[in-house]
C-alpha cells in the first residue's frame, strides 16, 4: 500500500510540475485522472493534501521569489483542487446515498413492523378460523348424533305407537269377552232364576230361599267382576285412601293371583307429595309386578319405596331368572312397552327410570324422582316409619 501511494506521490509531482511549466492554460484533466487513482487506493482528501504539500516542497521551494509565488501557488492551488474533486465528489455521493440508505432503511423498518403486526393478525385470524372450524366440526358431529337419536326415538315412536295399539286392542278384545261370557252369561242366569222365582212363588218357603240365595251369589260374582275391571281402569282406593293402601291391595291380589311373595316397605310422607307422582308409582309398580308375574319365574318380591336427601326412590327387585337388560332381545321378551310406558311416566315428573338385570341374576326396577327445584330445603321429605305387608 505504501509503495502504491509513493508512486502515485510521484505521478502526482510530475504532473504539477509539468501545470507549473505549461501555465495557467494547461488542461486539468491529469489532475483529476490522480484524483479518481487515489480513490482506487481508498485515500482521502487529506491524504491528497500531505501528497501535494511534498510536492510543493520539491517544486516551488528551490526556485521560490516574491515575484513568482503567487502565480506559482496559485497555479498549484488549482491543480490541488481539481485532483480532489473526485474524492469530494464521491464522499457527497456517499453522503447522499447514505442519507437515502437510511431513509430506506427506516421505511424498511415500518414496513417491517408492518410486516409483523400483519403477521400476529394473520396468526390471530388463522387461530380463530381454526376454532370456528372446530366448533363446526364438533357441531357437525353433534347435529349428526343427535340425527341418528331422533331417527332413532321416531323409530321407538312408531313401535311404541304399533304395540299401543295392538295393546290397547286386546284389552279392549278381553274386555269385551269378559262382558260377553261372563257378566252377560251372569246376567242372563239371574234374569232366567228370577222368572223361575216368578213361577215358584207358590212353592216351599225353603226351596225359595235357596234359589234366591243362589241368585244372590251370581249377583255378587258380577259385582266383583265389575270392581276388577274397575281397579286395574283406575283403583278407587288410590284416589280414596291414598298410595300405600292401594299398593297393599295391589299386592295382595298380585300374590293371590300369582302365588308369589311380595312384601312393601313405604314411608308415611308420600301420601303429603302430588296425585300426579302417587300415581306415577302405583302405575310403574302396577307394570313391574306384572313383568314379573309373566317372565321372571320368581319366588319373591320386594317393593320399597323411600327418601333419600329430599329425592324419593323406588325399587321393585324380584329373585327371578332376570335378563338382558340392555340387549335386542329385551323387546320381544320383556314387555318393550311397558319397559318404555313406565320410562315415560317417570320422566314426564322429570325423574330417572332404570332397570338392573343379567341372564341368572335379580331384576331391579328402578324409580328415581329429584325434589322439586322450588321446595326448600327444609321442606323435602324425610323418611319416615315404613309400611310393610308379608
Amino acid at each position: 500500500m505504501n509503495d502504491k501511494r509513493s508512486e502515485l506521490s510521484r505521478l502526482y509531482q510530475l504532473e504539477l510540475q509539468q501545470q507549473l511549466k505549461q501555465g495557467a492554460a494547461t488542461d486539468l484533466e491529469p489532475a483529476r485522472e490522480l484524483g479518481r487513482h487515489a480513490i482506487s487506493l481508498g485515500l482521502e482528501t487529506l491524504d491528497m493534501a500531505r501528497i501535494h504539500e511534498i510536492a510543493l516542497v520539491s517544486l516551488v521551494l528551490p526556485t521560490y521569489s516574491a515575484s513568482t509565488n503567487n502565480s506559482l501557488l496559485g497555479r498549484a492551488g488549482l491543480f490541488f483542487a481539481e485532483a480532489i474533486t473526485p474524492i469530494e465528489q464521491t464522499h457527497r455521493g456517499a453522503r447522499e446515498a447514505n442519507v437515502h440508505l437510511n431513509q430506506v432503511v427506516k421505511t424498511l423498518s415500518q414496513r417491517t413492523l408492518e410486516l409483523a403486526n400483519s403477521v400476529a393478525e394473520l396468526k390471530q385470524e388463522i387461530l380463530q378460523r381454526k376454532a370456528v372450524e372446530e366448533s363446526l366440526r364438533a357441531s357437525e358431529l353433534t347435529s349428526i348424533m343427535l340425527l341418528e337419536k331422533s331417527k332413532q326415538m321416531q323409530e321407538e315412536l312408531r313401535q311404541l305407537s304399533r304395540q299401543l295399539l295392538s295393546v290397547q286392542e286386546e284389552e279392549r278384545r278381553k274386555i269385551s269377552r269378559e262382558l260377553h261370557d261372563v257378566i252377560a252369561q251372569t246376567l242372563t242366569s239371574i234374569n232366567v232364576r228370577l222368572a223361575g222365582l216368578t213361577a215358584e212363588s207358590t212353592t216351599s218357603t225353603v226351596r225359595l230361599r235357596k234359589q234366591i240365595a243362589s241368585t244372590q251369589r251370581l249377583v255378587e260374582k258380577s259385582v266383583d267382576i265389575v270392581h276388577r275391571f274397575a281397579r286395574e281402569l283406575r283403583p278407587t282406593l288410590l284416589d280414596d285412601l291414598g298410595l300405600i293402601p292401594a299398593l297393599q291391595s295391589s299386592l295382595k291380589s298380585f300374590m293371590e293371583d300369582s302365588g308369589i311373595r311380595a312384601s312393601l316397605k313405604v314411608f308415611a310422607g308420600i301420601e303429603e307429595t302430588s296425585g300426579a307422582l302417587r300415581t306415577m308409582l302405583y302405575r310403574v309398580a302396577q307394570e313391574a309386578l306384572t313383568n314379573v308375574a309373566r317372565h321372571a319365574k320368581a319366588t319373591r318380591v320386594e317393593v320399597s319405596i323411600e327418601a333419600l336427601d329430599g329425592s324419593i326412590r323406588m325399587e321393585i327387585t324380584d329373585n327371578g331368572q332376570g335378563f338382558e337388560a340392555n340387549g335386542s332381545s329385551c323387546a320381544k321378551k320383556h314387555n318393550r312397552l311397558g319397559l318404555l310406558g313406565m320410562r315415560e311416566r317417570v320422566e314426564m315428573l322429570g325423574g330417572t327410570f332404570g332397570v338392573d338385570s343379567a341372564p341368572g341374576h335379580a331384576t331391579t326396577v328402578r324409580v328415581v324422582i329429584p325434589p322439586p327445584k322450588t321446595r326448600a330445603r327444609k321442606n323435602m321429605l324425610e323418611p319416615s316409619t315404613g309400611t310393610s305387608h308379608p
